[in-house]
């Protein structure tokens, strides 16, 4: 089994990298490399896309390694592959963001990136630091995790979903703000779960073992 985390020049991948070889070692899910092959991409029996930073220029550097995009794609659209998306990388699963400019995501969730817009007047934006999480929807990534347990946030837009069946986590940040999405062999994931300690591990142990 390998699992590709991409590197489209989008964020510091390190700590990413070491909790996905962590797990994987500990669940017995095989090899994960981080890599902006499209040969290694296409050949990946499952997938992952962190990024950071403002969805446009993240969106465009992802479509500008045209062959490494053309290979993510055809993986999870054509050939099933399990995929997560994390932090930006989960909200360019969306329809369009709105951060700076209207720009095209992926379109397999639908859905809006907006700015985050709390109602309480106290709370800074960005919404950053550790957060509880709101389980709307049972999937095989929650397994172990409850309602209530702690996860790790910076960020100033999140995913307004078209469907709620799609949204299967929120945190209440002066109001409910996305945390998971979901559907079909996809995943995304609004935290970082490279830095939310054991309930993060246990998440990315989770997706490596997940058999949609």
């Amino acid at each position: 089994m390998l699992t590709a985390i991409i590197d489209y020049e989008s964020g510091n991948l390190h700590s990413a990298e070491k909790a996905f070889q962590r797990m994987a070692r500990e669940t017995g899910a095989g090899e994960v490399v981080v890599t902006s092959d499209a040969d290694v991409v296409a050949r990946a029996d499952r997938l992952v896309l962190p990024g950071d930073g403002a969805f446009p220029a993240c969106a465009a550097e992802l479509r500008g390694h045209k062959g490494l995009y053309d290979a993510m794609v055809e993986a999870v659209e054509q050939k099933g592959r399990p995929f997560l998306g994390i932090c930006v990388g989960m909200q360019l699963m969306a329809t369009t963001g709105h951060e700076y400019e209207e720009t095209p995501g992926l379109g397999w969730v639908a859905g809006d990136v907006v700015r985050i817009t709390p109602a309480d007047a106290a709370l800074k934006v960005p919404h950053m630091g550790w957060n509880d999480l709101v389980i709307e929807t049972e999937h095989p990534v929650f397994d172990g995790i409850n309602s209530g347990d702690h996860v790790y946030f910076v960020h100033s837009y999140h995913f307004r979903v078209t469907n709620p069946a799609e949204r299967l986590a929120h945190v209440d940040y002066g109001g409910p703000v996305t945390a998971v999405v979901g559907r079909d062999t996809m995943v995304g994931l609004q935290f970082h779960p490279e830095k939310s300690q054991a309930i993060g591990l246990r998440m990315i142990g989770n997706f490596l073992t997940w058999r949609p």
